[in-house]
This record gives C-alpha cells, sequence and structure tokens, in this order.
C-alpha cells in the first residue's frame, strides 16, 4: 500500500488546497509576499524564530500568488517586484 504525501498550497481565492505536488513558490501570510524556495531572505528569516516558519505559505505558480493578493519578493525577484512596483504607482 502506497501513501500519497499532499502538500498544503494557497489557491488564487486564498484558500488552502491539498496537492499532491509541492509548491514552486513560497510565501509569508502575514506580509504579503511570495518568493522562491530558495530565498536569501526567507532563509535568514527562518534561521531567527519559528515566527516566519508559523506564516509560511506555498504556491503552486506565481499566477495564483498573484491572484491570491500577494506579491513578489524584492530580494529573490527583483524583476517582478520593479514591475510590481510600477503598477502600484
Amino acid at each position: 500500500m502506497t501513501s500519497t504525501h499532499l502538500y498544503r498550497l494557497i489557491a488564487a481565492d486564498g484558500s488552502t488546497v491539498a496537492s499532491p505536488t509541492k509548491g514552486t513558490l513560497g510565501g509569508h501570510r502575514k506580509n504579503r509576499t511570495y518568493g522562491r524556495l530558495d530565498c536569501k531572505a526567507a532563509r535568514r528569516a527562518m534561521e531567527h524564530g519559528r515566527s516566519y516558519e508559523q506564516q509560511r505559505v506555498f504556491f503552486a505558480d506565481e499566477a495564483t500568488a498573484i491572484a491570491a493578493g500577494y506579491r513578489p519578493c524584492a530580494v529573490c525577484m527583483p524583476e517582478a517586484y520593479k514591475a510590481w512596483k510600477a503598477q502600484e504607482s
């Protein structure tokens, strides 16, 4: 008998969904940011306590993160962040 591990991802409407596939992007629920899974800023934040980990969320893709109301990380996604910032002004 094989057991399938399910990952908790955030859907476009902001709800949590179970997926057999890992998310491709990580995010921070409180800050409403998303970025690469290997983001230096996120890694540093996780090293400094559990509060970041408790707010950590995952997305299947960038389109889903944007639809859920998250913005790109300025550290690991500088071009996407610049484009987002230009739209905000």
